[in-house]
């Protein structure tokens, strides 16, 4: 293999696992689809200060998972069909928040967008019902009285490493969050949202071949386990009546993160595995991913930390061979390990080294995943 056909493939390749990195939205005329699913039930806006629902027709309905051996037996959610949120979104141009700000518009409820640049937001998000509020100085006002708030931002991390962009990973997630708790806090109780929640990612269990990890099993010691135990203690700062902290895998989506970078690969013929492919990687679908942040805002019981990643995990040569035959074609050109470490250095582990990960909690919880299967995940996104 050519130096320039091994630059390309490694230049493309080199973020394909940016598991928390902000990607760059793709504006889209139409609205997502929005796929019903038998558990989700819309709630009612918790208004009084005792966490009561006032001035609704509320209706009682058993909630039963789609997986009997995961089932919730008794539990009973309320539901308020008519009840529209107010949501505040952070990260809200990237991979997946553009697709959820789409989803909520869609679906009737009223976004306001956290952002620095106002005047851009608006011009990547041309949908009905968002507001736009610059986080720096109206912070306040987009937070008061609004239902929930989602917590998106991040710098990417798949890149070179050096000392100040570590410091740089680490701020635009830690900071930024704490800030969002804060400003939170500093309302009175009845103007506060009644939830977050805050993106964190499977980093936090550390690197395994060997291991799998769940929502209570011990973070890890790495740099990146490292962040995401900080950035998750921010979030919990937050005195609003549920905290959800949702550990989110590899996102599939051909819009942006690993897609974006592995189709052009494979559509020329060399695509392949990074390193010795051994390395698990804990997917999920972007669809599914809306669905749980959406889930969650609307789902009182709710609380806590969840895995947002598909059932069934891969290893690299697995999701890499996969995405050949839905493509038709080869899965034969693996990126070597010095390659990737020549060009990414430290940052090279992210892409380099992986977890299994099992959305154990989430699944109790009732959530359904639609894409389950790697291949019909890829068939949705080639």
């Amino acid at each position: 293999m050519s130096q320039k056909i091994l630059h390309s493939q490694v230049s493309c390749q080199q973020d394909i696992l940016d598991r928390n990195s902000r990607v760059p939205s793709v504006a889209t005329s139409r609205h997502a689809r929005l796929h019903a699913r038998p558990h989700a039930f819309r709630m009612s806006k918790l208004t009084s200060k005792s966490g009561g629902i006032a001035g609704r027709s509320l209706q009682a309905r058993s909630y039963t998972s789609h997986n009997s051996s995961t089932r919730a037996p008794g539990r009973v959610l309320c539901q308020a069909a008519s009840e529209k949120m107010v949501i505040a979104v952070t990260g809200a141009t990237g991979l997946v928040g553009s697709r959820l700000v789409s989803r909520l518009s869609a679906q009737g409820h009223t976004v306001r967008v956290l952002t620095r640049n106002p005047d851009k937001a608006r011009s990547k998000l041309p949908y009905a019902r968002l507001q736009f509020f610059n986080i720096g100085q109206q912070l306040p006002d987009a937070l008061k009285g609004a239902t929930g708030v989602v917590n998106l931002a991040g710098e990417p991390i798949a890149t070179r490493w050096s000392a100040s962009l570590k410091r740089e990973i680490k701020a635009s997630r830690v900071n930024i969050t704490a800030h969002l708790a804060d400003a939170i806090n500093a309302l009175p109780e009845p103007e506060r949202p009644e939830v977050i929640c805050s993106a964190s990612a499977v980093g936090y269990y550390g690197n395994s071949q060997s291991q799998t990890f769940n929502e209570s099993s011990t973070s890890g010691r790495d740099y990146l386990a490292e962040v995401c135990r900080d950035w998750e203690n921010a979030a919990q700062q937050a005195k609003t009546k549920r905290v959800v902290i949702v550990r989110t895998g590899i996102v599939l989506a051909k819009e942006g993160g690993a897609m974006a970078k592995m189709l052009p690969i494979f559509n020329i013929f060399a695509g392949g595995p990074l390193g010795n492919g051994q390395q698990w990687c804990s997917w999920i679908h972007r669809d599914d991913l809306v669905n749980l942040y959406i889930e969650a805002l609307q789902n009182s019981s709710f609380k806590g930390t969840y895995n947002a990643t598909a059932p069934n995990p891969v290893r690299m040569s697995e999701l890499c061979s996969s995405l050949g035959r839905v493509l038709g074609r080869p899965s034969w050109l693996p990126v070597p390990e010095f390659a990737l470490q020549s060009m990414l250095g430290e940052g090279a582990s992210v892409v380099l080294e992986g977890q299994k990960v099992i959305s154990s909690r989430t699944q109790d919880a009732g959530f359904k995943f639609r894409y389950n299967s790697l291949q019909d995940a890829l068939l949705s996104v080639r």
